[in-house]
């Protein structure tokens, strides 16, 4: 488990002062991903249009280019606007395997300062159950620092 309070405050330090959104998403992504063994794939899908995500920076094998709102876990994130925490997710209907060695998932929903919707942040994790509501909190807290600033 990543101390998430060391994470939160080494990604504060890297993106300081930074506004562009990309910039912003390939630096939580790298810093996330290599911050503990379970995050196999660790990364962003960005709104695009009226309920559609598109990848966006990512750490780890190729991802789905495109996944609308209507499908899969990350769609689930976008269309409700809640963290989906997926212990298993084979069990997930409407999952969208982007890998076959993907077993668990978590996707938290990324808005910027006024609260809009600008992507999800998507951690695939080739261990079944590998997330918990303390990794939802940690990485909510840094979305929300990094990201609520735009």
């Amino acid at each position: 488990m990543p101390d998430y309070r060391a994470l939160a405050a080494a990604i504060d330090s890297l993106t300081e002062g930074e506004t562009d959104a990309i910039a912003l998403m390939a630096t939580v992504a790298c810093e996330v991903h290599h911050s503990d063994d379970r995050f196999d794939w660790t990364g962003f899908y960005r709104v695009v249009a009226p309920g559609l995500l598109k990848i966006g920076p990512y750490q780890g094998g190729h991802g789905c280019l495109v996944i609308p709102f209507s499908r899969g876990v990350c769609g689930a994130a976008a269309r409700t606007g809640e963290v989906q925490l997926v212990p298993d997710v084979d069990a997930f209907p409407g999952h969208i395997a982007c890998s076959s060695s993907t077993r668990s998932e978590i996707v938290l929903p990324v808005r910027n300062g006024a609260g809009e919707l600008i992507g999800v942040f998507d951690i695939d994790s080739d261990l079944p159950a590998a997330f918990t509501e303390e990794d939802a909190a940690g990485l909510a807290t840094i979305l929300e620092r990094v990201f609520g600033r735009l």
